[in-house]
């Protein structure tokens, strides 16, 4: 994984986006060498991974001392451009809405450089207690920690 991490600059209001760096690779394209509609899933969890590692909450540190899962839900994508073989993408990771029991996390992918959107989607991951997967309220740490990264925090 070709990870070059760092939060980005926002408009006042605007929450922070969580950026990762991915290379597009032989075993992401198909024999068009245009990226594999599955590949976006993969890197979608990398950019999530990263973000609830540079909070300090690193899934380890979320299951085992917040007693949390976080299982998906729902997962929606946009294809808007044809991302091909080497391409260099930027994916960006914030949280649009955390409610009392879930949230969303909303994902923009473009190239390198590039203004335009290759992809966008999002991801609803609910909160369950890891022993017997009942939905528990988002921990309040959780919360807490991605606030910068948040643009709305409600109840469901």
């Amino acid at each position: 994984m070709n990870s070059s991490k760092q939060p980005r600059s926002h408009a006042i209001g605007e929450p922070l986006k969580y950026t990762i760096e991915e290379r597009v690779r032989w075993g992401d394209v198909d024999a068009a060498r245009i990226i594999f509609y599955g590949a976006y899933i993969h890197f979608f969890e990398f950019a999530e991974t990263e973000l609830f590692r540079a909070v300090g909450l690193p899934y380890s540190v979320m299951f085992d001392e917040l007693d949390v899962w976080l299982p998906r839900a729902h997962i929606e994508c946009d294809f808007r451009r044809a991302a091909q073989l080497d391409d260099l993408l930027e994916v960006a990771v914030y949280v649009g809405r955390i409610g009392t029991k879930s949230l969303r996390l909303n994902f923009e992918v473009r190239r390198k450089g590039e203004s335009e959107l290759v992809a966008e989607a999002h991801f609803i991951l609910v909160a369950v207690r890891r022993d017997t997967f009942e939905t528990v309220s988002v921990p309040d740490e959780l919360k807490r920690r991605l606030a910068p990264y948040t643009a709305v925090t409600s109840d469901e």
